[in-house]
């Protein structure tokens, strides 16, 4: 099953045909879904670090979405890494907004998508990346139990464990997929149906590397899958470049990710397939 994330504006918006996007991709069995978070916006008295806002009238929000055909929502927590940070207080904080948010759309018969993102900016190694993610996903799920939140009408949307973009020795694909595995085990319950990961930054062929490493064994207690922006879409966005002529190149670049990332959901993408797609 596939779905979209839309925002409140496209949610509302309709096709060339009059019929609203939502309907749309029902008929085409295509789920459609809604961003409810106001954004990151720094936390008052803890400089560096953010804290996501928009939880005020989140309840009633929730209950037009459904009425306008929203069957699941995504809210995003933005974990920094630096000197100093993040702090516990951060943590807790973040964790917290998103089991509120986790609570509200489970009680709108909505599937939260539950979303920290430890940034890959900065230096810092692989290793440091596992520490703080280790933290964040313990705190998430404890505030999900606090909150009552029912794990097998949920879906984790992680970041993998990996090297920060400035780190003078990146990690290998091979350490970024055991990491991450082995982060998830320790934090994530079997009871979880499915973790789509985030691309956060990555190159389309290292995210996709990523997944398909991680699926290679296979017997995992969760799917893992992937539910990218940038590495999904951003071939196709060059290649189209906002003008008519180049939609049916963007549609196929569009396509070749897809269809990349489905083989790496069962393990079987490889490095330089990318290449060799048409």
């Amino acid at each position: 099953i596939s779905g979209v994330i839309f925002y409140d504006e496209t949610l509302r918006q309709k096709s060339n045909s009059g019929v609203l996007f939502p309907e749309l991709l029902t008929k085409l069995g295509v789920l459609p879904g809604i961003k409810v978070d106001a954004g990151a916006k720094p936390l008052a008295g803890f400089p560096g670090e953010t804290i996501t806002e928009g939880l005020d009238g989140l309840r009633e929000r929730l209950m037009e979405y459904r009425q306008l055909g929203a069957r699941f929502a995504k809210w995003r927590a933005v974990i920094d890494i630096g000197a100093g940070i993040p702090s516990a207080f951060a943590i807790q904080a973040n964790a917290h907004a998103l089991a509120r948010y986790a609570a509200l759309c489970q009680e709108q018969d909505i599937v939260p998508i539950v979303e920290p993102e430890v940034l890959m900016d900065g230096a810092h190694t692989l290793e440091r990346c596992e520490e703080v993610t280790d933290g964040v996903l313990a705190e998430v799920f404890q505030q999900l139990a606090a909150h009552r939140i029912h794990l097998e009408g949920m879906v984790l949307k992680p970041n993998m464990v990996i090297s920060g973009k400035k780190c003078p020795q990146r990690a290998s694909a091979e350490q970024v997929a055991a990491a991450t595995v082995r982060c998830l085990k320790r934090h994530v319950p079997a009871a979880v149906p499915g973790i789509a990961f985030l691309s956060g930054g990555q190159s389309p062929a290292e995210a996709t590397l990523h997944l398909s490493l991680m699926n290679a064994p296979g017997s995992l207690p969760w799917q893992l899958t992937f539910s990218y922006g940038r590495a999904l879409q951003e071939a196709a966005l060059t290649a189209w470049g906002g003008k008519s002529a180049g939609i049916e190149a963007g549609q196929r670049e569009f396509g070749k990710w897809a269809r990349l990332n489905s083989l790496a959901r069962s393990g079987r993408f490889k490095a330089g397939m990318d290449t060799q797609a048409a």
